[in-house]
């Protein structure tokens, strides 16, 4: 039995895993219904244009509910290493954007299709640019490989009966697919990954930020700044590691790579000054 559909990864054997699984299912259309979910799980289902209007949609609801940052300097800083960044990344061009969240806690985050979100903690916690180009990397890594794309798939096949399937598949306009990426940012699906997929955002985002002029150290060393304050004051990063992976893991897996990626910008100017006005400003709030 041939797969016909595919898009993203070979899918050799999916006919024979749908009908090993049909036989399972009562009812007449269970063998169908296994063969073409198996079938689906190469193939694109979100395409980049809903991608883009999930986030939009989703970035709007995260600006009512977030103390953004309003501070021209620090907001047009973050927004310039941010685009530099991202014309580096890989895959579609997505319409990134940056903001600063108003919180005392080291965290970032990025929603679908393009925005990135960083907590004013991260400059006031970083000790030079390279590590606020390695948080951006991380996050744009996330949005260019389709992370939460690939996790809004796979619960569409995993939750969906056949005839809401066909019907999501005939709607350009994706109706059903905005309704669950609703649910799924409610429950903060969106904000959490699978280690897979922030190994990933690891490497892309050390090759993202070391091709577009930075020290790739910066990484490493904003993950070491991550442990030391976890020591120190749990409190200040626990919402960091209720979304992120302990940082020892990642220190050993990216210490060889940054070995080979050394020589670009570690710090400038500019960036003393950010971290310094932002250390003037009052004081952020707690996301607790």
């Amino acid at each position: 039995m041939k797969c016909r559909l595919r898009r993203r990864r070979a899918c050799s054997g999916a006919g024979e895993a749908g009908e090993e699984l049909g036989t399972r299912r009562a009812g007449p259309f269970g063998p169908a219904r296994s063969f073409i979910v198996a079938s689906l799980a190469g193939f694109s289902i979100v395409s980049v244009s809903q991608e883009i209007e999930i986030g939009r949609a989703e970035n709007a609801q995260v600006r009512k509910q977030t103390a953004e940052l309003r501070d021209a300097q620090v907001s047009a800083y973050i927004t310039r290493i941010g685009q530099r960044l991202a014309k580096a990344a890989p895959g579609a061009k997505y319409p990134y954007s940056f903001q600063v969240a108003d919180y005392r806690e080291i965290n970032a985050f990025s929603l679908p299709g393009g925005p990135v979100w960083i907590n004013r903690g991260v400059l006031h916690a970083a000790g030079n640019e390279s590590q606020v180009a390695g948080v951006l990397a991380h996050e744009i890594a996330h949005i260019a490989q389709r992370h939460a794309a690939d996790r809004l798939e796979k619960t569409l096949l995993a939750r969906w009966s056949l005839g809401m399937l066909g019907a999501m598949l005939g709607n350009v306009g994706g109706a059903g697919t905005a309704q669950a990426a609703g649910a799924m940012m409610a429950n903060g699906v969106f904000l959490k990954f699978s280690r897979d997929d922030e190994r990933e955002a690891d490497r892309v985002g050390l090759q993202i930020m070391t091709k577009a002029g930075w020290d790739g150290r910066g990484m490493i060393e904003l993950f070491e700044t991550l442990r030391q304050a976890q020591k120190r004051d749990p409190s200040a990063v626990d919402m960091f590691f209720s979304t992120h992976p302990s940082p020892a893991d990642r220190i050993a897996q990216l210490t060889a790579s940054t070995a080979r990626r050394r020589g670009g910008v570690r710090d400038t100017k500019e960036f003393r000054a950010v971290k310094s006005r932002a250390l003037k400003l009052p004081a952020p709030r707690s996301m607790r």
